[in-house]
């Protein structure tokens, strides 16, 4: 055994905080599905719309985003 307790838990702890990227790629899914759900429910509505799906999608790409960063600070960091 090379390694030692607090290599472990990083390595642990950076994987834990991986998962918030794809848990990220779930929640872009559901914003765009709903979307896409609304849209072809009353597509004149649509238009208006489309400016709340980006903001929608560009905060949860942040919370991805940010996981990934906190990922990398635990597997780098000393």
């Amino acid at each position: 055994m090379e390694g030692n307790i607090a290599d472990l838990g990083q390595f642990i702890g950076a994987g834990l905080a991986a998962i918030g990227s794809g848990a990220a790629a779930i929640g872009v899914g559901h914003v765009a599905g709903n979307f896409l759900s609304g849209a072809l429910r009353n597509p004149s509505a649509a238009a208006s719309q489309t400016a709340t799906l980006f903001i929608g999608i560009a905060f949860a790409e942040a919370l991805g985003i940010f996981s990934f960063l906190v990922a990398l600070l635990l597997m780098f960091a000393v």
